[in-house]
């Protein structure tokens, strides 16, 4: 099944991502959940097939798992002030195997989260540095993000932000792949509001929620 796995080859961000379910329909909502903000991109050429990324933005509460995970992320010396879920990206590719002419599908989903630790805060010298070097780097990494993902997303003509996961005031890589992902700007917006209340321990980033906190449609 080497073609399925060139699908999971192609995810950018394994190092901030964690696999929620693949294929099917997936978990089920929890109970009174609401739809997510969804864009899907165009249809992308990859070996094999074809394959088609869907982006849908919180920021939620995040689930056991990622709190778990955020625990031991911020280590020794630092402490875990709380978790936001931004958003998940979902992966579906169609195909056929080499060794059968036989149409397949797969597909698979990543949940992006963010730990705040509570880490020391850049300066602001330190900060405005490290927003130039992503300023040098935007338009290359949104054109390579294009040819892994499908075509980096847009309004009215003007490309969307990108939204540094680990932020650069705490010490965020301005220029790492796994640390950017597009953001709607009111979306984008959202994020910049809640991650002060998350890094100050203010619920209810600081408590665990549901395990899919949204419908897909």
């Amino acid at each position: 099944m080497k073609l399925a796995g060139a699908v999971v080859l192609l995810v950018l961000l394994t190092g901030c991502a964690t696999p929620q379910g693949t294929g099917g329909s997936g978990p089920s909502p929890s109970p009174g959940v609401q739809p997510a903000r969804k864009t899907e991109l165009p249809w992308l050429n990859v070996p094999g097939g074809q394959m088609k990324t869907t982006l849908y933005y919180g920021p939620w509460q995040c689930r056991r798992e990622f709190m778990n995970q955020c625990q031991r992320e911020c280590g020794a010396g630092y402490k875990l002030k709380g978790c936001m879920w931004l958003a998940d990206i979902k992966l579906d590719w169609v195909g056929s195997l080499v060794l059968l002419p036989l149409p397949v599908k797969a597909g698979s989903r990543y949940g992006i989260y963010h730990c705040c630790c509570d880490y020391p805060e850049l300066s602001p010298e330190d900060n405005a540095a490290r927003r130039k070097e992503w300023d040098r780097i935007r338009k290359s990494f949104r054109d390579d993000w294009s040819k892994k993902f499908g075509e980096w997303p847009g309004t009215g003509g003007k490309s969307w932000p990108g939204h540094h996961i680990r932020d650069l005031q705490h010490g965020g890589d301005p220029v790492d792949p796994n640390n950017i992902i597009p953001a709607e700007p009111v979306v984008h917006d959202i994020y910049n509001r809640a991650y002060p209340a998350c890094y100050a321990g203010q619920a209810p980033w600081n408590t665990v929620g549901p395990d899919l906190p949204y419908t897909d449609n």
